[in-house]
């Protein structure tokens, strides 16, 4: 019997070790998958559950459980589960009393990261209540524009963010909208002060009953869009998204142990879905930050014990843009979760600060597709089975980058891109994976619909990305539609081009773009760049870096050197206003560099250049 169950144990070994040289991620695959299952599992349970269980129900599940767990830290200042969940509930008996919500009603959150969007939003949800997540950035006629389409009639602001309320004031109340200021006093009509109203309010458990018709189709919550081309579309997040968003942190391996560290802002859905909501369904504690500090990070890190780090954009390269310190690797962070990192920032990442897990997304606010990287691969977005698939429809199909729209057959039908083609990624929409919207804004949702894909009378989520599927399943981000333009019949992938020129000794960070030249067919290379601290323009070491790494079609021939690069608030780089610029020195301000291929250099780009250029007497 013994010899038996040794030969038993030894073929085992040699079939996972075989089934480990053949299919190198399959522990990976099938770790991720059964995770997949119980999650998809529990959404599932969710869904047909009465009465209907929500992520405020499960923040009170573990105000339950662990009533003196810490769950905030914020600024030398801790507060425990029972403490937030009290708070909540001072914030939902003010508001429903000072602003006679009830259920259904949406109220605008125009606040910075702060613990009280925490309970503010949780008050809010107790009431069943909607919350629209402005960025509280934005001024004048965004501000108004975000808070409009909504359809809210109350808003809820800090005394920080006062003087931005004050300049749309009048339109507010000719609107008759309620705006409520976190303070004590306030002597601006019109402004009604809350915090006073609260710290009054009994702390009293709410009943459910207030929120008894809410059910998972149910809006949760308005997440904006970055308005990286117009004004921001407010994408409809109903509490089926919410839960799916919740569950992102269970899927990567967070466990109930952990604690996870919040920079980015909470009216973005990576800080405040992936981030703030994953931390309730896991039971976690969350240390809370204002905004992002490189030079701050590790030090709250090995603070707070963190083991669990968000990114985004290029939150990443900034912390490997600081000066190198011996206590680098001297941390407890096992999780990094986000999306945008390059490849070289991802590779020095690890080598600087240690065996992290990167756990790369692809997804969008308002998607119904998404991808995980959870085999730790450099450089890829997710990975292709058959599990995710099943539940999320999707598919890869040929994309005209000129005309900017899918390549049709002769049926009217869209072609499916073959494995290491790049194509537009779509997701059909189903019951199981919706495509909702933006509020106020029917023209826009339309525009992310694609009908007859793959046959007559499907529909289809466009989510203007570019994608790759190679061979081994890996999916890579390509970059999105709008951003690849095409030259010389070729199709130029602008963040290849941003990646090659911030290997440049002088440059710090890049914005590329197309640009329109009279007489020429597409658009031709420019960036916009930043120079690091103290360098000028190296115009022969840039040259050098563009004709060694990329072919001629997809070198910038125009450079624009700016003291900082337009952003979005989840750092996304605006380009529509470098575009319409163009690259007239007459009108152009920033100094400006043309690559003289006879000269093997960039040139400053005088007006007598530009018109040489525009007569065709300089070749393009």
């Amino acid at each position: 019997m013994y010899v038996w169950f040794t030969l038993l144990a030894g073929l085992a070994v040699l079939s996972f070790s075989f089934l480990k040289t053949v299919f190198p991620y399959f522990g990976e695959d099938c770790t991720y998958i059964l995770r997949t299952i119980k999650l998809g599992a529990r959404l599932f349970k969710y869904k047909k559950v009465k009465p209907f269980y929500s992520i405020v129900d499960c923040f009170l599940d573990a105000v339950q459980r662990q009533p003196n767990k810490i769950f905030l830290r914020f600024e030398g200042r801790e507060y425990s589960y029972s403490d937030v969940d009290k708070e909540s509930n001072k914030v939902a008996r003010a508001l429903r009393a000072e602003a006679r919500l009830k259920e259904g009603d949406t109220v605008a959150l125009f606040l910075p990261n702060e613990p009280n969007v925490v309970w503010i939003w949780l008050g809010l949800a107790k009431l069943g209540c909607p919350a629209a997540l402005l960025n509280f950035n934005i001024r004048s006629k965004s501000l108004l524009h975000c808070f409009s389409c909504c359809g809210a009639k109350v808003i809820v602001t800090s005394p920080e963010l006062q003087d931005a309320i004050e300049e749309v004031l009048p339109t507010l109340r000719e609107q008759g909208t309620s705006v409520y200021l976190l303070s004590e006093s306030c002597s601006i009509q019109g402004i009604d002060t809350l915090s006073d109203k609260i710290s009054k309010a009994s702390d009293q458990p709410l009943s459910s009953d207030l929120r008894a018709n809410v059910n998972i189709r149910s809006t949760a919550l308005y997440i904006y869009t970055s308005g990286t081309t117009g004004l921001p579309k407010a994408a409809v997040i109903i509490h089926e998204r919410m839960w799916a968003a919740a569950f992102i942190q269970a899927a990567c391996g967070v466990t109930a142990d952990d604690i996870i560290y919040i920079n980015l802002p909470l009216y973005h859905s990576a800080g405040f879905l992936i981030g703030m909501v994953g931390a309730i369904e896991r039971g976690i504690t969350i240390i809370l930050r204002r905004k992002f500090s490189a030079s701050q990070f590790w030090d709250d890190c090995r603070k707070y014990n963190v083991t669990v780090m968000q990114y985004i954009g290029e939150t990443m390269r900034y912390l490997c843009n600081t000066p190198k310190k011996d206590n680098e690797k001297n941390h407890r962070v096992r999780i990094a979760i986000g999306n945008g990192v390059r490849t070289d920032v991802w590779s020095e990442f690890l080598s600087r600060f240690g065996d992290i897990k990167v756990r790369e997304l692809y997804a969008a606010t308002e998607g119904n597709i998404g991808f995980i990287n959870y085999t730790s691969k450099i450089g890829v977005v997710g990975r292709v089975n058959f599990v995710h698939k099943f539940f999320f429809p999707y598919t890869l199909i040929k994309f005209d980058i000129e005309k900017e729209e899918p390549v049709r057959n002769s049926q009217g039908l869209c072609i499916e891109a073959a494995r290491g083609e790049t194509g537009l990624l779509v997701g059909r929409i189903t019951q199981r994976s919706p495509f909702i919207g933006y509020a106020g804004n029917q023209q826009q949702t339309e525009k992310k619909r694609l009908r007859d894909v793959l046959k007559k009378g499907d529909l289809y989520f466009n989510t203007g990305d570019l994608l790759q599927f190679d061979h081994e399943n890996f999916v890579y981000f390509q970059d999105r539609v709008g951003d690849t333009f095409r030259w010389k019949g070729e199709n130029v992938a602008t963040s290849e081009v941003a990646d090659i020129l911030t290997m440049a000794l002088c440059i710090f960070e890049a914005n590329v773009y197309g640009v329109k030249v009279e007489g020429h067919e597409g658009r031709i290379g420019m960036a916009a760049v930043t120079l690091k601290e103290g360098k000028d323009f190296d115009c022969s070491d840039t040259y050098k870096q563009v004709v060694s790494y990329l072919p001629a079609y997809a070198r910038p021939r125009f450079i624009r050197i700016q003291p900082c690069l337009e952003m979005t608030g989840t750092f996304k780089m605006k380009k529509v206003k470098l575009v319409e610029e163009g690259f007239n020195p007459a009108e152009i301000k920033d100094p400006l560099f043309f690559l003289s291929p006879e000269k093997k250099t960039y040139i400053p780009l005088t007006e007598e250049i530009y018109r040489a250029i525009l007569s065709s007497e300089i070749k393009l």
